[in-house]
């Protein structure tokens, strides 16, 4: 039986998803030596970042073939603008970033780079290309906080990063990771052919490293 699609890209992806998922930025939420300022202008970026994640979704209705392709995007679309964003307003509140600030906040080149490439994708593939662009981060995001959750190496006690790490290694989004995977493969049934896997593979990698990209975006202003 071969492998999940998205097993696949990872592994033909492998020396990036490395770089990513083990980035300095991660490290440094692991040992809880991340610098403050780090973490605060990439949750301030992150909040924009989700605003153009809730287009890519709103994307992916136009894009799908059936009312269910169509609800599960939707599904997406609500999760972002009617809880994500308020829960992501009040972590940053969390950590002195009021929401009048991020109102007015612009753009780094990094988050305008990751997802305009996510976009363009999907405005110039299918539904598939749009979702093997978006798994990076949605995924991406799941593996590293379980494995974090799992590490004997994560500082516990007095870790400023806990929150996070716990946030993204729980039930409710490892379930989330669980079903984007299974998503990936529904739309392969229909949509994947072996001479599609070089472009597909080519479009996860760029967005896996343009992921790393936002990491060191956020280091870099520490």
């Amino acid at each position: 039986m071969a492998a999940p699609l998205f097993d696949q890209l990872k592994a033909d992806n492998a020396d990036a998803w490395q770089a990513y998922t083990h980035h300095d930025f991660v490290v440094g939420m692991q040992s809880g030596e991340l610098p403050k300022t780090a973490f605060q202008h990439y949750l301030k970026q992150d909040y924009l970042f989700l605003i153009q994640f809730a287009r890519a979704y709103a994307l992916a209705i136009y894009k799908a073939d059936n009312l269910t392709e169509m609800r599960s995007a939707l599904a997406g679309v609500k999760a972002i603008l009617e809880m994500e964003m308020d829960l992501h307003v009040g972590y940053c509140a969390d950590w002195g970033i009021e929401a009048a600030e991020l109102e007015t906040l612009e753009e780094a080149p990094e988050n305008i780079a990751y997802t305009r490439f996510v976009l363009e994708r999907g405005m110039a593939g299918d539904l598939l290309d749009l979702m093997v662009a978006l798994a990076p981060c949605a995924i991406g995001y799941g593996e590293i906080g379980a494995r974090l959750s799992k590490s004997r190496e994560t500082k516990i006690e007095g870790n400023p990063y806990l929150t996070w790490i716990e946030m993204y290694a729980g039930e409710e989004y490892q379930a989330l990771v669980a079903d984007m995977t299974a998503e990936i493969d529904t739309l392969a049934v229909k949509r994947f052919t072996k001479a599609r896997f070089p472009d597909l593979s080519k479009t996860f990698g760029v967005a896996t490293r343009l992921e790393a990209d936002f990491w060191q975006m956020g280091l870099s202003a520490g």
